[in-house]
């Protein structure tokens, strides 16, 4: 059967939107990013103490003083791992897309309880979107939208609007037919027996579809993170990325925080909004029994007065904390607080470089957000404008595919190291494989596997497309995607316990120091000349920031100077990349300066 090209369709469909009705989607873009910034602005505006307070306040007038102390030690313990300003934006980001998705889900919901046509078309629709992958929604979204937070939330609205019209739809269906017509031989409108029948007894089913809706947007913050979205999604993506289990235990802890407040506070509320709610509260209160202490609910006035009291108790609590941080000034503030964002893959000459200029920009007065991308994602943010540069792009060959895509939009600030090398490398102990012609005939030695590294990097791609095939591995051997600290994980395990392991690496890198390896030999010349690392940035960049520009243009690193530097962050630890350059550049004095210079 001849192959249907579904996908050349699909994406003629998108292409032809993209060039359409660019115009639509950057609308979308700036409201969708006007609600987020303002959103978070108000949940970023309170000292997090004060903050968790008033969440802790509000669990207690619903549900119980109980709910508020356990609420309030989950908000401190987020706030003591450092993780607030990331809850923070993972909640206004579920706010935005529950906002968005409850304004289209109820009415439609509505629609369809009262029409059987509605109802019948949309179900196929629903499912559809419902059991489509969630990441397959991330695609055009970052096409249409670029990289940010703007992707990751239309991706969570097209993911949780479903069970949002679904229970709308129940809640109004279940409403007993004899009080709708009652209604109706009263002489009831058809609006009014909506408003003051219909909706009412339906709303502990809707309130449940809007439980569902907050708690489907909550689960999709890691994709939004895949986007660039930050967060704890963000968090979650960069502890999967660098296999740091530390990050992703703290990120995890405060994604479950988030999502039992979430849930047990949208239950409450349900109880308070629905007439059957309300009787049900009233009967239980009247019954008594239990620890009436725990079970207390203030009135309004005592809650007014609680945040009163926490405002107090964390302003005199934020008296005693740091005043400031170290302010740059004089002849050194040349970004005089201008933002910059940086991209990165977590490649380790790429992490290594991207904080090395994080913190030379910001000694130089820069603000300068770094975060880690997908390849994809990463060109594609730089082509949109959302990034403005990244400084691990291996030129003309690994990275030639999003090159040649996007080059029109690109500027190259030239080559800070080379030339480079790739290639396969195995353990010194495994005898009788020097070249990659070697690996023909021994896959049951290596489990039939290469431990590869991401999906979207260049390498992996040249791997599959050319090195199999030429060598004739493409039957005997499958590449195993993954990440490059996954790839490193493995080696260090198989290496321990001296098992062949074949994996992708490049020169220079930190492994060659720590293990003993030995590059395969590529006598086809399949793997194609050494590359250089190339600075990358949007079109405009270096007419936007002329000092910045410049310093990029001027920038190298020898192999001497890169490796030591991506050892120190090896030996400092994950997570502290940047303490890591500032203890590197005081064992290098003098070259800080020489990178970024400025006049006296």
């Amino acid at each position: 059967m001849p192959r249907l090209n579904l996908g050349g369709w699909v994406d003629s469909a998108v292409n032809f939107l993209q060039s359409h009705l660019s115009w639509l989607f950057d609308a979308i873009t700036q409201v969708v990013n006007g609600m987020y910034d303002g959103i978070n602005a108000v949940l970023d505006a309170p000292q997090p103490l004060l903050f968790a307070g008033i969440l802790a306040v509000i669990a207690w007038w619903l549900r119980g003083l109980s709910a508020g102390v356990l609420a309030f030690v989950g908000f401190a313990l987020i706030d003591s791992i450092q993780l607030w300003d990331d809850t923070m934006s993972t909640l206004s980001l579920v706010l935005v897309a529950a906002i968005v998705t409850l304004v289209v889900a109820i009415p439609l919901g509505i629609w369809a309880a009262r029409s059987k046509t509605v109802s019948a078309v949309l179900r196929p629709v629903l499912d559809f979107m419902q059991t489509m992958p969630a990441m397959v929604y991330l695609i055009p979204g970052i096409i249409f939208f670029g990289v940010g937070v703007v992707p990751g939330i239309i991706a969570t609205i097209v993911f949780s609007l479903p069970p949002g019209v679904r229970m709308t739809e129940l809640g109004i269906r279940q409403v007993d037919g004899e009080l709708v017509e009652a209604a109706e031989a009263f002489g009831t409108t058809p609006r009014n027996t909506l408003m003051r029948v219909q909706l009412p007894l339906a709303l502990p089913t809707i309130m449940a579809g809007i439980n569902q809706v907050i708690m489907l947007s909550l689960s999709m913050v890691v994709i939004a993170g895949m986007a660039g979205g930050g967060g704890l999604g963000g968090a979650v993506y960069r502890a999967i990325g660098n296999v740091d289990i530390g990050l992703g235990f703290e990120a995890g802890i405060s994604i479950v925080v988030l999502a039992m407040y979430l849930d047990r506070m949208t239950g409450a509320l349900s109880r308070q909004v629905s007439p059957l709610g309300r009787r049900a509260l009233a009967k239980a209160k009247a019954a008594g029994g239990g620890l009436k202490i725990w079970n207390y609910r203030p009135q309004p006035v005592v809650a007014i007065v609680g945040v009163v009291v926490l405002a107090v108790v964390a302003g005199s609590m934020n008296m005693f904390g740091s005043s400031g941080s170290d302010a740059v000034s004089g002849a050194k503030d040349v970004g005089k607080g201008k933002k910059i964002s940086l991209g990165y893959i977590p490649w380790d000459e790429g992490v290594a470089s991207t904080f090395l200029w994080k913190e030379l920009l910001e000694r130089r007065g820069f603000t300068v957000d770094a975060r880690q991308y997908e390849a994809g994602a990463l060109y594609t943010g730089m082509a949109g404008g959302q990034i403005d540069f990244e400084t691990d792009s291996w030129l003309p060959t690994t990275h030639a595919q999003y090159w040649a895509k996007y080059k029109d939009k690109l500027e190259d600030m030239g080559s800070w190291y080379g030339p480079t090398s790739l290639e396969l490398s195995v353990p010194s102990y495994v005898k009788d494989v020097n070249s990659l012609e070697d690996l023909k005939g021994k896959g049951s030695e290596f489990q039939n596997r290469i431990v590869g590294i991401e999906p979207s990097a260049g390498e992996t791609g040249i791997l599959k497309d050319k090195i199999l095939k030429e060598y004739g591995l493409d039957g005997e051997y499958k590449v195993v995607d993954g990440s490059t600290p996954g790839m490193l994980a493995e080696l260090k395990r198989a290496y321990a316990k001296k098992e062949p392991i074949v994996v992708p690496l490049w020169s220079p890198h930190w492994a060659y120091n720590t293990y003993d390896l030995k590059k395969l030999k590529d006598p086809k010349g399949v793997w194609g000349k050494g590359d250089g690392v190339h600075t990358l940035a949007r079109k405009g960049f270096a007419s936007d920031n002329a000092e910045v520009g410049k310093w990029l243009k001027n920038f190298k690193m020898d192999e001497k100077q890169l490796t030591s530097l991506e050892a120190k962050i090896q030996s400092t630890g994950k997570g502290k990349e940047q303490d890591a350059v500032r203890a590197w550049l005081k064992e290098n004095p003098g070259l800080a300066d020489k990178w970024t210079p400025v006049g006296a």
